[in-house]
C-alpha cells in the first residue's frame, strides 16, 4: 500500500510538472527538488540498478544451493572409426600384428544427470554474506542520495539569495532612476549642479552592471539546481521557499545536536565492508574443510552399423548411476595462506578507515559549529547595521527633499545601504551553507 502511495504521488506531481512546462515556470519547494532528484539524478538511478544488481548476484550466489540437471542426447558417426592394434596370434591368426575396428559405425545415447552440494564451507559462507551484500549496495544508494540533496540544499538557497538581492537592486534602480529624472527637471531650472545628475548616472550604471552580473550568477546557480536534480536546464523553474531568516534559528538549534554515527549511510557503510571482510576471512579458513557432493545419472545408449536401426528405439540399453564424491583440499600452493593474510590486512584497513571517517565527520561538524556561531554573531550586527543605513537613507532622502541636503548625502548613504544588504545576504549565505556542512555532517539529509 506505501509502494501504491507513492507512486500515486510521483504520478500527480510529475503531472504537475509536465502541465507547468507549456506556459509559465515550475514552482518547486526544496522538497520538490529533493523528491525529483530521486527519480531523475542519474548517479542516483545508478546506485538503484546497483541495488538491483546485487540482488541478481545474490540469486546467482544462491543456485549453489540447488540442484544442477543437465540432460544430454548425443549421435556419433564414425566415419573412420579408431582402430586397435592386437596380436592375430592371440585369436588363432598368423603371428603377426593387425588392427581391428571395436567401434560400429553409428552410435547414440541420451540422458540426464543431477548433483547436489552437499557441504561446503565456503559455500555456506557465501550464503550467509548474501544479506551483507545487498545492505552495502543499499548503504551505498544512501551515500549517493545524501550528497545529491546536499548539493541541492546548498544550490537551492543560494539561488533564493540570488532573488533577494535581485529584488534589492531592482528596487534601487527604481529609486535612482526616479532620483535621476527628478535632477534632470532640477537641473534644467537652474536649481541642482550638473555633477550631481552625472553622479547619480554613475550610481544607476553601476547598479545595472551590478544587476547583469547577478542575473549571470542567478542563471548559474539555477542550472547547478537542475543538474543536481537530473532536470534539463532548459526547463523554466522558480522556487519558493524564500524565507532565510529563519535559518538563524534552524542553524543556532543544530548547534545543539550532537553527533552520532550510526545516522551516517558513509559510516554504516564502512561498517559493513568490515563484516563482508569478516565474511570473506570465514570463507577462506572454511575452504580446508572437505566438500561433499552427491550425483546420479540416468541414461540409454545403442550402437548399430546400420543408420536405419538408430531409430528402433526399443533396442536402447538403460544404464544408470548413483555417488557421491568427497573432495579433500590437501596442498594449493600456500594459495589458501595469502588469501587468509591479504583479508586480514584488509580487515585492519578498513577498521583505519573507518576510525578515519569519525575524525573526518568530527572535524566537519566542529568545523561547521564554529563557522555557525562566528556568523551568527556577525549577522547580528550586520542587521544592526542594515537597519542603521537604511535609517540614514531615510533621513538623508528626506533632507533632500526639504531643501537642506545634498543629492551627495543621499547617494552615498544609498550607496552604504546597498554595500550593508549585500553584506547582510552574503553573511546569510555562508550561515546556510555552514548549516548545511553541519546538516551533512550529522547525517540530516539521509
Amino acid at each position: 500500500m506505501k509502494t501504491i502511495y507513492s507512486t500515486l504521488f510521483s504520478l500527480l506531481f510529475f503531472a504537475s510538472f509536465a502541465k507547468a512546462q507549456d506556459g509559465a515556470p515550475q514552482k518547486l519547494s526544496l522538497q520538490d527538488c529533493m523528491d525529483y532528484a530521486l527519480q531523475h539524478n542519474y548517479t542516483i538511478k545508478n546506485s538503484q540498478l546497483d541495488i538491483l544488481i546485487q540482488e541478481a548476484q545474490n540469486g546467482q550466489t544462491a543456485s549453489i544451493a540447488y540442484p544442477n540437471v543437465v540432460a544430454k542426447a548425443e549421435f556419433d558417426d564414425f566415419i573412420r572409426p579408431q582402430r586397435s592394434f592386437i596380436n592375430a596370434k592371440a585369436f588363432g591368426g598368423p603371428d603377426a600384428i593387425t588392427s581391428v575396428a571395436f567401434t560400429v559405425p553409428y552410435a547414440a545415447s541420451t540422458g540426464i544427470s543431477a548433483s547436489q552440494l552437499i557441504f561446503d564451507g565456503s559455500a555456506i559462507v557465501a550464503l550467509q554474506a548474501r544479506k551483507m551484500a545487498l545492505e552495502l549496495a543499499r548503504n551505498n544508494a544512501s551515500v549517493t542520495a545524501q550528497s545529491v540533496r546536499y548539493n541541492i540544499f546548498k544550490a537551492y538557497f543560494a539561488l533564493a539569495v540570488g532573488y533577494k538581492q535581485r529584488e534589492i537592486l531592482t528596487k534601487s534602480l527604481l529609486t535612482g532612476r526616479s532620483m535621476l529624472q527628478e535632477l534632470i527637471v532640477v537641473n534644467q531650472s537652474g536649481f541642482a549642479e550638473k555633477i550631481d545628475v552625472q553622479r547619480t548616472n554613475v550610481q544607476i550604471n553601476n547598479l545595472q552592471n551590478d544587476s547583469a552580473s547577478l542575473e549571470n550568477g542567478i542563471r548559474l546557480y539555477e542550472y547547478a539546481l537542475k543538474f543536481s536534480m537530473g532536470m534539463d536546464i532548459k526547463t523554466p523553474i522558480t522556487i519558493t521557499d524564500i524565507e532565510l531568516e529563519g535559518h538563524a534559528r534552524t542553524a543556532a538549534d543544530l548547534l545543539l545536536e550532537g553527533t552520532n554515527y550510526d545516522n551516517l549511510p558513509s559510516y554504516t557503510a564502512l561498517k559493513t565492508v568490515k563484516i563482508l571482510n569478516e565474511y570473506n576471512l570465514r570463507r577462506y579458513h572454511l575452504s580446508a574443510l572437505p566438500s561433499l557432493v552427491a550425483f546420479g545419472a540416468y541414461g540409454t545408449n545403442y550402437g548399430s552399423d546400420k543408420f536405419s536401426d538408430m531409430f528402433k528405439f526399443n533396442r536402447y540399453e538403460a544404464n544408470a548411476t548413483f555417488g557421491l564424491q568427497l573432495n579433500l583440499p590437501i596442498f594449493a600452493g600456500f594459495q589458501r595462506v595469502f588469501h587468509v593474510k591479504e583479508t586480514k590486512l584488509n580487515i585492519e584497513k578498513v577498521k583505519n578507515n573507518i576510525d578515519n571517517l569519525k575524525l573526518a565527520i568530527d572535524f566537519t561538524a566542529e568545523e561547521a559549529r564554529g563557522s555557525l556561531k562566528n556568523l551568527l554573531i556577525q549577522l547580528k550586527s550586520q542587521t544592526e547595521n542594515m537597519n542603521l543605513a537604511g535609517e540614514v537613507v531615510d533621513l538623508a532622502q528626506k533632507k533632500y527633499k526639504a531643501g537642506v541636503g545634498s543629492n551627495l548625502e543621499v547617494t552615498t548613504a544609498q550607496a552604504e545601504l546597498l554595500k550593508a544588504q549585500n553584506s547582510y545576504f552574503s553573511t546569510v549565505l555562508n550561515i546556510i551553507n555552514a548549516e548545511g556542512d553541519l546538516k551533512n555532517a550529522l547525517g540530516k539529509f539521509n
